[in-house]
């Protein structure tokens, strides 16, 4: 059964057609990440999934409820982690959680049990009883994942759920969000804006442009679909090893080195430096899922030079041997 299937869904606002005919299935069970430049109508389009704005036509169904007609039902069965943060920092981390499924109607005789599990998943057991507001811009994200989660919902939808944060706070949420697909087959609508985190976590991405979804696609299939890794050899190269390994597609020379045209750097370098001879220096560049979006929306994700300073999009990574 999917989990959300959109029929032809449309959201205008007066002239402006902010969704413009999206038809989508999403399985139960995958990070599916909604990637865009601003304005391209991810926003809408999980406004409309949420039943927080009213499509203009066209429907959809979200765990099996139809959004026009069911919203409530909707509602049950979704949790939400908004951009901006929304927890009460007057309130401690246990205060938070105990509100909110108050205001979902969990059984008083749960709740206790269920905020202890949350807590436990995000990592915060003993935070728990601290205020929000000495808690870190992780430690705040990581409440917020827990809230959404409380009320046990099949679908959670995360809208840029590491923004702002350090390297280190972002990964740690990257791991939470890898152990609710794990241990509780929770479907996850992800909107981001750096590229490494989609990479990372998403099974499959929609890129939404213009109001249309105009590439779908497993990230390594996105990637494959721009072009090829390449990996610039300086030293002695035994070009013709290079030629007979299976995942190199192209070998030339190019200014004094090597230009090595190879499928998936990532995986097979190890192997291409171990034929290469004696190889002094390498330079490898990666297809990013920046470079996807140069392709298919013409233009760059990215808007944020700090997230180039912290490597986001691999654009050029230099690896120097010596032997």
């Amino acid at each position: 059964m999917a989990a959300i299937q959109t029929d032809n869904l449309v959201k205008r606002y007066g002239e402006v057609t902010a969704v413009d005919g999206v038809s989508l299935e999403i399985p139960e069970g995958e990070v599916f990440g909604l990637l865009g430049p601003n304005g391209a109508g991810k926003t809408t389009l999980i406004s409309m999934l949420a039943t927080l704005v009213r499509p203009t036509s066209g429907s959809a169904l979200v765990a099996g409820y139809d959004i026009n007609r069911q919203s409530l039902d909707v509602r049950r069965q979704i949790g939400i982690v908004f951009q901006e943060p929304s927890v009460d920092d007057l309130l401690t981390g246990r205060e938070n959680l105990y509100l909110h499924s108050m205001l979902y109607g969990l059984p008083r005789s749960e709740i206790n049990g269920k905020i202890d599990k949350m807590l436990a998943l995000v990592n915060l057991s003993d935070r728990g009883d601290s205020f929000v507001k000495t808690y870190s811009g992780g430690m705040r994200r990581r409440l917020e994942i827990a809230r959404g989660l409380i009320h046990g919902p099949k679908i959670l939808f995360l809208d840029e759920p590491t923004l702002g944060l350090d390297p280190a706070s972002r990964k740690a949420v990257w791991n939470h969000i890898r152990e609710l697909k794990n241990a509780h087959n929770t479907t996850i609508i992800l909107t981001t804006h750096y590229m490494e985190e989609a990479d990372s976590l998403a099974d499959r991405i929609g890129i939404i442009y213009k109001g249309r979804i105009i590439e779908l696609d497993t990230p390594f299939a996105l990637k494959k679909k721009v072009g090829q890794d390449l990996v610039f050899l300086t030293g002695e190269i035994n070009e013709e090893a290079l030629k007979k390994l299976p995942f190199v597609n192209s070998v030339e020379q190019e200014n004094g080195h090597y230009k090595i045209g190879i499928v998936d750097s990532g995986k097979n370098l190890q192997a291409l430096l171990n034929a290469g001879g004696d190889i002094k220096e390498v330079e490898v560049r990666r297809v990013t899922l920046d470079d996807v979006f140069l392709k298919f929306a013409g233009q760059k994700m990215s808007e944020d030079a700090e997230e180039h300073a912290e490597g986001i999009f691999e654009r050029i990574a230099t690896i120097k041997t010596r032997r």
